[in-house]
């Protein structure tokens, strides 16, 4: 019976057993951190060189992106190292660190989407006050109370979680430490506490859903009104990215979170974690980039332009 003063690592859970199969996890999760680096990383530069780009809505996934690459940074890559030198062990305060960012990060990017949902309904449902109620004073100010909100949530329920005993070992079930997994390490009863802390979070979380729900409501009511078809077009092509990003992230973390526990099991909760942890930040730049033509022609424009710099350099003359 180990009590969390005592103890100085958490085991992780490993995706293989065998060397050919760690190598394969250590690729596969190489190439999707990439893909996560990259196509976020195009984006984040894209907008603030861009000055086209330099509205509320690109303000807005400008920081979206950046909890990306946070949220996906906290993750992966210490589980490509456990992987790749065939350990399990994470450190207590790697361990509570990994909480705590992970938390932070999450929390924040439901915040931004929430707030990203209401300025698609301002857009379409009230363009001629747009430029009133978004200005670049109120933009930065929800933009800091999404980061704000989530960085609240992570030192309350990380605090919280590493203040409960824990004496059922020190193996997390998961292949990151996620709070769920390490209540299930607590003594009885004592992680009730925690348990409340959760329960707030998930109907503040409910409110932010219905928010949502209720704003694309009104925009494909207004939307459905518009007489010509090109406006119908454009207006859905500002729109259905967010939601397809929204329904990602809703429908992996509620899954994840709220599946009965009849279901439960390591290989399908390891599956679950994946896929709300890991594949939204390698897929959401491409969802933003398909249907939207103006970050489209600016990511192109910075992609020529990295080119055109990485040949003009090469063509140089070598001065012996």
């Amino acid at each position: 019976m180990a009590n969390s003063s005592s103890l100085n690592e958490f085991l992780l859970l490993a995706f293989a057993d065998t060397r050919q199969l760690q190598l394969l996890h250590f690729a596969l999760f190489l190439g999707i951190y990439l893909a996560a680096l990259l196509g976020n990383g195009l984006i984040i530069t894209a907008i603030a060189c861009d000055h086209r780009l330099h509205t509320p809505m690109y303000f807005f996934l400008l920081n979206l992106s950046l909890l990306d690459l946070g949220s996906i940074s906290t993750t992966v890559p210490k589980s490509m190292a456990n992987s790749l030198w065939d350990t399990r062990a994470i450190s207590y305060s790697g361990c509570a660190a990994q909480v705590f960012f992970f938390f932070f990060l999450f929390s924040a990017e439901y915040s931004l989407l929430t707030v990203m949902a209401y300025d698609r309904y301002v857009a379409i449902c009230k363009p001629l006050h747009y430029g009133t109620i978004m200005g670049s004073r109120a933009c930065v100010q929800m933009a800091a109370a999404a980061w704000g909100s989530g960085f609240l949530n992570a030192v309350l329920h990380t605090g919280n979680t590493f203040s409960i005993p824990l004496c059922k070992g020190n193996t997390v079930e998961q292949f990151f430490c996620e709070i769920p997994q390490i209540l299930k390490l607590s003594c009885s009863d004592s992680y009730l506490r925690e348990l409340g802390l959760i329960v707030v979070s998930l109907c503040l979380g409910f409110v932010c859903f219905v928010f949502i729900v209720v704003s694309y409501v009104q925009i494909f009511t207004v939307v459905l009104r518009i007489p010509s078809e090109q406006g119908r077009h454009k207006a859905f092509s500002m729109c259905l990215p967010h939601l397809a990003v929204v329904s990602l992230f809703v429908s992996t973390g509620m899954f994840a979170y709220l599946k009965p526990p009849s279901l439960s099991s390591p290989a399908l909760d390891l599956v679950v974690a994946v896929l709300y942890s890991v594949v939204p930040p390698a897929v959401n730049p491409l969802i933003y980039s398909m249907r939207n033509k103006e970050l489209k022609d600016a990511l192109r424009k910075l992609i020529q332009l990295v080119l055109g710099i990485s040949y003009s350099c090469n063509k140089l003359p070598i001065h012996s």
